[in-house]
């Protein structure tokens, strides 16, 4: 079971890490795509821009100008600068255009990149809980056992009251022993001393 348990873990870590490198690959092409198309579209704009002020400004010596000569010739400049304008307008919208699914799609890969992060820290945090779990039950159960030990060793060796009223009753024992003794030997000297007085009167 253990190692059945093992090998998923593993294969729940490579997942988890092919996970987050993806999301960061997506995230980095997209970003890149992302700027070049704003750069092109930058530029398609400008040149609509700088197309249109010469174009006006074409029109404008058109509308002045009363020489035929200078006339076709402004009028053939603003017809390839109205093509140009036409051009740069085409290319700025399709830009536009381009740029939309790549912007949704780069919202999606730095969605599913938080995803994978927040995943990453919570299964780190996860880890952490159950090793201080683990930790907490194996102190526990030193300290359980440390605490049978003492119990056992208390019950094995007598307690310090005990010795004390031991030493007491063996000492009480010891001087009635005694006392006994003494007044066994009074009685016998005076026993002693009567016969003899007995012996001297007869």
């Amino acid at each position: 079971m253990s190692k059945e348990l093992t090998d998923l873990e593993k294969k729940l870590q490579a997942a988890k890490a092919q996970f987050v490198s993806s999301a960061k690959k997506a995230k980095r092409d997209l970003d890149r795509q992302r700027k070049k198309l704003r750069t092109e579209l930058q530029r398609a704009t400008k040149r609509a821009n700088r197309t249109r002020e010469q174009l006006q400004k074409k029109a404008e010596r058109l509308a002045k100008t009363t020489n035929a000569k200078t006339k076709r010739e402004l009028k053939k400049q603003i017809n390839s600068l109205e093509k140009t304008y036409a051009e740069a307008k085409s290319d700025a919208a399709q830009f536009r255009d381009d740029l939309k699914p790549v912007a949704q799609d780069l919202k999606s890969a730095r969605d599913h990149l938080a995803h994978a992060l927040k995943l990453d820290k919570a299964m780190a945090n996860i880890k952490k809980e159950l090793e201080k779990r683990g930790g907490k039950k194996s102190k526990k159960k030193v300290t359980k056992k440390k605490a049978a030990k003492k119990k056992t060793a208390a019950k094995k060796a007598p307690s310090k009251k005990k010795v004390a009223k031991k030493t007491v009753t063996k000492k009480k024992v010891a001087r009635k022993k005694a006392a006994k003794k003494k007044t066994a030997r009074r009685t016998t000297k005076k026993t002693a001393k009567k016969t003899a007085s007995k012996k001297k009167a007869s």
